[in-house]
């Protein structure tokens, strides 16, 4: 069995958002917690909620390409573009390889 590759998956990610792909919501545990401090901070629980974020946020703020990627405290640090500037999103894994919590905020 291949090693999990936090670097590869967070680049999945990207690209999941990229092509407004809801199998982005697969990516997250079942208990998965998101942080999104783009537009006024929204704490959301669970892949229902998650689902409903990800339908509003293709149409609302489209991902475009991808400007940084680094580790950080335990998890991954994704910059990419959208309308009006850049984007960082921190992704921290579960054992599974599962999303368990992700904050995202402008740069």
């Amino acid at each position: 069995m291949a090693s999990f590759d936090p670097m590869a998956a967070a680049v999945d990610w990207l690209d999941a958002y990229r092509a407004a792909d809801l199998s982005i919501v697969e990516m997250y545990s079942a208990d998965a917690a998101l942080q999104c401090d783009c537009n006024g901070a929204q704490q959301l629980h669970g892949r229902a909620a998650i689902r409903a974020y990800w339908q509003q946020r293709f149409i609302e703020k489209p991902a475009g390409e991808l400007t940084n990627l680094n580790l950080f405290d335990g998890g991954i640090v994704v910059s990419y573009r959208v309308s009006g500037g850049v984007v960082n999103a921190v992704l921290f894994f579960d054992g599974d390889g599962k999303i368990r919590r992700s904050r995202c905020r402008p740069s």
